[in-house]
């Protein structure tokens, strides 16, 4: 009971109290730029999701095995790492190597099964490799976590990041789908209202904050 408890409470911080996009205000690069559609964002939001998801289990194994000192560690130069300050080089390096080949792999299954979609998404398919949501996860997930966290709590942190990320895409998209019908003045038209009305969100979610 006390484990259902503790995942939830990740799952519903993740995704709505501590929201990447509108909480933290990680990964605004695609949230602007893909949320003029609402498919477009749906399929933006999917990837991500797919994407966190492995990249937490992948990167806690490597953080947990091969990067944190402790008996647990199968490799006998931990100690040397350690007393280095090499930690947070390989961590970052290895987090970053891990999420490139999975948005690759996203990348080559969306162009040969979804191409309209993946032309859609343009540039910032690839552009997740360098997310800062999906390293901000696994970090959360690793060396930056409150109190450790097992693979499943890992693995839930992860899945939900992506959740909340998709949630934040969704709405944005149904507002700027709206916003297009709307007549507003030339200089808000596009990127400017999307900023505004991305500030007004963020002011929103701030509701959800007492919940944690």
């Amino acid at each position: 009971m006390e484990e259902i408890r503790t995942l939830l409470t990740i799952a519903i911080g993740i995704s709505i109290v501590n929201n990447m996009v509108l909480a933290k205000f990680l990964g605004l690069c695609p949230f602007i730029g893909v949320t003029k559609k609402t498919s477009s964002a749906l399929g933006m939001g999917l990837a991500v999701i797919f994407v966190m998801t492995v990249a937490s289990v992948l990167t806690w194994l490597l953080y947990t095995y091969l990067l944190m000192p402790g008996p647990q560690n199968l490799l006998s130069f931990s100690a040397y790492v350690r007393e280095n300050g090499l930690v947070d080089v390989l961590r970052t390096a290895s987090y970053i190597l891990v999420i490139a080949v999975m948005v690759q792999l996203v990348e080559m299954v969306m162009k040969k099964n979804t191409p309209a979609l993946y032309r859609a998404l343009g540039i910032y398919l690839p552009l997740i490799t360098t997310n800062c949501t999906v390293l901000g996860v696994a970090l959360l997930n690793t060396t930056d976590a409150r109190v450790p966290l097992n693979l499943l709590e890992a693995t839930v942190q992860g899945f939900f990041g992506g959740v909340g990320f998709t949630i934040a895409m969704l709405l944005m998209a149904s507002i700027r789908e709206q916003l297009e019908m709307a007549d507003l003045p030339k200089p808000l038209q596009g990127t400017p209202i999307a900023f505004i009305c991305t500030s007004l969100m963020a002011l929103a979610f701030m509701g959800f904050s007492g919940m944690g």
